[in-house]
């Protein structure tokens, strides 16, 4: 074994940062042996230094992240603080500095990944980022290395434990939206502002890194279409329920049947029962690959917190010093295939409608009519009346989301029709 260690500087000693720090020495022999050689703790960059981090000497700690990312002498730099900047220059800095990175970024990877792997490759440098997507799961690597000869056509996941959480929780408890959210606060699950989680930017973030990495393709964040999920009511498990189904928040990414092109796109979705994704509980995550060769396969596991993102870090930590030892780089970036991303109106997939309507005769012909002259075939409807009002629920066919919108547009101008009360696609079968 070496003796001279591999020196790692770390950019933030958050909840996740401080469970590096603490792995680090507390599985130093360990992680030595596994390397090949001693892993150092070289400095620590932080915003608030008077806070007493425990296990971390305090020489460590410095306010500067600049300057600890320009020393030289780093072999690693684990970048865990978020966001675009500061994170993006003190990443491309560290490369420039001759230091490898690890991030846990995912909002920053799926923005400028294309330029951080530019940056890594110019500088002969390792960019790893396991920890970007569903915690603990080890997803990154096996879609660029284990997949790597196969043919991923497409990628389906709940990769936002937050959601998961509330969206489980109304199904199993019949609760409200507001109600389950704030079980979700209360319990740690859900931040302060749980926006980023429920609006669906955290899983368009990470469904932009999963699409890029499956389909060979550049997918920047803004090419991600989103919903979030605010709009869930009791009412829509309740018709999920009567169809064997449940609704989860979903990423989806998918090649085009003709393999020319690549949709991603995350919303809220009924799945059957059936399918190992509904059974997803809790604040866990699980990610669904489908490929030619391998066919069907189902990553499941914690997908956020301290101890399991810090999981992720580490075995990239592991990958990226063994590689410094054998002077070696592993695998960048893969986007040879240059496929465009199609637009939401090309995904075709099946639609679960409600609307509220009066309720007398003619109605439904009216209706059914509406969705003929858009080419949206209806599979089955459930009428229920009383009082002069109605609720009508119409399940489709496989149609284009652009002939659905067409369709529901024109079923608001209909005077019959008091307003459309739920639309929600139907996955996974």
């Amino acid at each position: 074994m070496r003796t001279r260690p591999l020196k790692v500087a770390l950019l933030g000693c958050g909840v996740v940062g401080s469970e590096v720090a603490r792995i680090m020495t507390t599985h130093a022999d360990d992680l030595a042996a596994r390397i090949g050689a001693p892993v150092e703790l070289a400095g620590v960059a932080v915003r608030r230094p008077s806070k007493v981090r425990e296990g971390i000497d305090p020489d460590l700690i410095t306010t500067d992240a600049t300057a600890l990312v320009k020393r030289g002498d780093l072999d690693v730099v684990v970048e865990v603080i978020g966001g675009i900047e500061p994170a993006r220059t003190l990443i491309t800095t560290a490369f420039e500095h001759g230091a490898s990175v690890v991030s846990a970024n995912k909002a920053l990877l799926a923005q400028d990944g294309a330029a951080l792997h530019a940056a890594a490759d110019e500088h002969g440098k390792d960019l790893y980022y396991e920890a970007a997507v569903a915690g603990a799961i080890p997803l990154i690597r096996p879609l660029r290395e284990s997949l790597a000869g196969d043919k991923v056509n497409r990628v389906l996941g709940i990769v936002n434990g937050t959601t998961n959480f509330i969206l489980d929780k109304m199904d199993s408890t019949g609760a409200g939206y507001q109600e389950a959210l704030d079980e979700a606060t209360a319990l740690g699950y859900a931040e302060a502002d749980p926006t980023a989680d429920v609006e669906g930017f955290d899983a368009a973030a990470k469904a932009a890194i999963l699409a890029g990495i499956a389909f060979h393709t550049r997918v920047r964040l803004d090419d991600v279409y989103r919903e979030g999920m605010t709009e869930v009511t009791a009412a829509d498990f309740a018709s999920a329920k009567e169809m064997g189904c449940t609704i989860k928040l979903l990423a989806i990414c998918e090649r085009a049947a003709d393999g020319a092109s690549v949709t991603a796109r995350v919303h809220p979705a009924m799945i059957p029962l059936s399918h190992p994704l509904a059974s997803v509980r809790g604040a866990y995550n699980a990610v669904f690959v489908e490929s030619d060769a391998a066919g069907q396969l189902m990553f499941y596991g914690p997908g956020a917190g301290g101890s399991p993102t810090a999981s992720a870090v580490l075995g990239d930590l592991v990958a990226v010093c063994r590689n410094r030892l054998s002077g070696a780089t592993g695998p960048g970036e893969s986007a040879y295939a240059a496929l465009p991303v199609s637009p939401m109106g090309d995904v075709v997939t099946r639609y679960h409608i409600s609307l509220d309507v009066a309720d007398k005769p003619g109605v439904l012909a009216q209706v059914a009519t509406v969705f003929a002259e858009h080419g949206v075939s209806i599979d089955t409807v459930r009428q229920q009346g009383k009082d002069g009002e109605a609720s009508l629920v119409v399940v489709t066919h496989r149609a284009s989301d652009a002939a659905l919108t067409g369709t529901v547009e024109a079923l608001r101008k209909l005077d019959t029709v008091r307003g459309v009360a739920s639309i929600m696609r139907v996955e996974g079968e």
